[in-house]
C-alpha cells in the first residue's frame, strides 16, 4: 500500500479521489481549506510553503504519488486567485515533494487539468507564457484586457499552464529520470459542488449547452476511477499524457487536430530535442 498526497481532498473531485484511495488501502493526507489532514489557503506563497512542508513531515520525506485536484473555477472579480490556486498551487507543492517522490523509486503524479485548455477559443498565449516563467502579474494584466469577461480566460490560461508545465516535467531528468511519472487527468462537465456554483451564477444554459457526445454530467467517482488506475502499475508506462475525460467533448470540437502532420518548423525542433536525447544518454 502506498502514501499520497491529495489537494483539494475536502470537496468534489479531490474528495473522490481520496476516497477511492482509502477505500483500496492507501494512506491518504489530503490539504484543502477544510475537514482534511493539512489546511491549508494554496492560493498564497505562504499557504503553499506551509502545506508542502507538513505533508512532508507527515509522510517521512517519502511519497508514492501526489494527486493535484485543488483548483478554482472561472469566477468574476477573481482571475488573481484563480490564477495562484489553479498553476502555483499545482507546481510549488509538487518542487517541494519531488526529493519525496523520488524516494519512492516509482511513483506516480496526477495533475488536473481541464477540457478548457481545448474549448476555450482565443486564451491568450502571452498569459500562459507568463504564468510558466512565473510572472503572474503580466498574466493577471493580459487577461484582465477582456475586462468583465476576463474569467474564462484566467481559468483556461491556468490549466493550459499548468498542463504545460506537467507535460514538459514530466519528461525531465529531475522528473522521468528520477522515476516519477507525472500525467494529466483534464475532466469536462463532472457533477461537482463547482459546477452548481457555476450554474447559481447564471451559467446555466453555457453548461448545458456544450456539447457532450454521450450526454450528461460525469460523476466524481469516475474520476476516482481514473486517478487510481493513473497511480497504478498498470500507468508505468504512461507518461506526460493528457487525458480527457469529457465524455467526447474535445473530441467534437477538434476532431481533426490531433494527430497532426509537423511542419517545417516542427521538423527542425523534433531533431533538435533528439540531438538533445542524445547528448544525454
Amino acid at each position: 500500500m502506498g502514501t499520497y498526497a491529495v489537494t483539494g481532498a475536502a470537496s468534489g473531485m479531490g474528495r473522490a479521489a481520496a476516497e477511492r484511495l482509502r477505500g483500496d488501502g492507501h494512506t491518504v493526507v489530503g490539504v484543502d481549506l477544510r475537514d482534511v489532514e493539512v489546511i491549508a489557503d494554496l492560493s498564497t506563497p505562504t499557504g503553499r510553503a506551509a502545506a508542502a512542508a507538513e505533508v512532508l513531515e507527515r509522510v517521512g520525506g517519502r511519497l508514492d504519488g501526489a494527486v493535484c485536484a485543488a483548483g478554482l473555477g472561472g469566477v468574476p472579480g477573481r482571475d488573481r486567485v484563480v490564477q495562484q490556486v489553479n498553476f502555483f498551487g499545482v507546481v510549488d507543492p509538487l518542487e517541494a515533494w519531488r526529493p519525496a517522490l523520488a524516494a519512492a523509486g516509482n511513483s506516480k503524479v496526477v495533475v488536473f487539468g481541464s477540457n478548457s485548455t481545448t474549448l476555450t477559443p482565443m486564451v491568450p498565449e502571452s498569459a500562459v507564457r507568463a504564468l510558466l516563467a512565473r510572472n503572474p502579474d503580466k498574466a493577471l494584466r493580459v487577461v484582465g484586457r477582456f475586462r468583465g469577461r476576463s474569467a474564462p480566460f484566467a481559468y483556461a490560461s491556468s490549466k493550459m499552464a499548468v498542463t504545460r508545465w506537467a507535460r514538459r516535467s514530466a519528461v525531465s531528468p529531475q522528473w522521468a529520470g528520477a522515476g516519477i511519472r507525472v500525467n494529466v487527468l483534464a475532466p469536462g462537465i463532472i457533477a461537482t459542488p463547482l459546477l452548481e456554483e457555476q450554474i447559481a451564477r447564471g451559467e446555466k444554459d453555457a453548461v448545458e449547452g456544450l456539447a457532450v457526445p454521450i450526454g450528461g454530467r460525469g460523476r466524481p467517482e469516475d474520476v476516482g476511477d481514473w486517478v487510481a488506475f493513473m497511480l497504478s502499475p498498470a500507468a508505468d508506462f504512461l507518461c506526460g499524457s493528457v487525458i480527457f475525460l469529457d465524455g467526447g467533448s474535445d473530441a467534437y470540437f477538434r476532431t481533426d487536430d490531433w494527430p497532426a502532420s509537423t511542419g517545417p518548423a516542427g521538423v527542425i525542433r523534433y531533431l533538435r530535442r533528439a540531438k538533445e536525447w542524445r547528448a544525454r544518454h
